[in-house]
């Protein structure tokens, strides 16, 4: 039987996701992809591939799996939280690094701390199709990922790999910060003339908490309302992600990776690039506070995270075997035999 991961419990919402359908919005189809694209892009890194393959999403906790191949390698990315293992014996893995794993071992993601996303990238990739040039799983329209869907106990990831070389395990030395900016930066428009000076100033000033109905599709904040001055119908136009539109009750909406295309109300500004990847990692029960900034400070604040992202990539460094914590789980971890000799064949 084909190299797979096993579900045996699918956490409570897992799907597979990429960088994204970009270039389909004007036929309807949402970008979806990654809510934490960094994170997955570091992920990928560890294990050996692209940047943008395609990887486990998991939300709040992630699933319980098999390992159904002969070797695999795997690193966990995205929040605080280690990897355990349940079988063949019990163990953890931090965060942020890879670990090579053998058939029948049961790995499990715990609940997620720092952080409500998290990715489990797989060297070589799984074996999903591509879409419209994209494995991220399109759950509005059911398509993409593994069969349009949220994972399910008894589902059968296929792997592009059946076995992985062993190698010394690498681990990013300094992992990214979780901790949210103070304030998420936004800039105004495009219909901010739709809404008041006062609910200008009130966006600008006021502390919004992260409501129950954020998903992936956006985030509902609750704080004070936002005043209209125009009304809080247009005709429906283009929707960015990142886009903040705000309906009749004056709650705003910040919309992320699976936002519908199209949208009838009036959008007072939106969140820059930047600062996305942070807002894919907010629970519900987070405060968000947003700063206004131009166009051009928003592009520099894109290439100088950038930047920062080039610059952890480059830090992956080999693991490092700590005395004081060997057991055979860590020694199996930083793979120090890569297999059995024969010592009388061997001479």
């Amino acid at each position: 039987m084909s190299a797979a991961l096993v579900v045996e419990a699918p956490g409570p919402f897992t799907t597979l996701q990429d960088l994204g359908r970009t270039g389909h919005q004007a036929a309807g189809i949402p970008v979806s992809g990654a809510l934490d694209p960094e994170s997955l892009r570091l992920a990928n890194t560890l294990v050996g591939n692209t940047e943008g393959e395609a990887a486990l999403e998991m939300r709040l906790a992630g699933p319980t799996l098999k390992i159904a191949a002969d070797h695999v390698r795997v690193a966990l990315c995205g929040a605080s939280s280690p990897l355990e293992i349940i079988a063949p014996e019990r163990g953890e893995i931090a965060p942020w690094r890879t670990v090579r794993l053998e058939r029948g071992a049961v790995i499990r993601v715990p609940p997620l701390r720092e952080s409500v996303t998290a990715y489990l990238a797989v060297e070589g990739g799984f074996d999903a199709p591509e879409i419209l040039g994209s494995r991220s799983t399109c759950l509005r329209a059911g398509f993409g990922g593994f069969e349009g869907r949220i994972l399910a106990e008894g589902d059968r990831l296929g792997l592009n790999l059946d076995t992985v070389a062993a190698r010394p395990e690498i681990r990013a030395a300094r992992p990214p910060t979780l901790t949210p900016p103070e304030r998420i930066r936004v800039v105004l428009g495009p219909q901010d003339d739709y809404f008041s000076e006062a609910g200008l100033a009130t966006l600008l000033t006021a502390e919004f908490v992260v409501t129950k109905d954020a998903d992936r599709m956006g985030l509902r904040l609750s704080g004070p309302r936002l005043e209209h001055q125009r009304g809080y119908n247009i005709v429906s136009d283009g929707i960015a992600t990142g886009a903040i539109q705000v309906p009749g009750d004056g709650q705003p909406i910040v919309l992320l990776a699976d936002h519908q295309t199209t949208g009838g109300y009036p959008k007072i500004a939106t969140v820059i690039s930047a600062d996305l990847a942070a807002l894919g990692r907010l629970a519900p029960g987070a405060t968000v506070r947003f700063s206004a900034v131009t166009v051009e400070e928003a592009e520099a604040a894109r290439a100088a995270r950038e930047r920062d992202i080039a610059a952890l990539l480059r830090s992956l460094e080999p693991i490092l075997v700590d005395p004081k914590t060997l057991s055979s789980v860590a020694l199996l971890a930083v793979n120090l035999v890569s297999g059995v000799v024969d010592a009388p064949r061997a001479g």
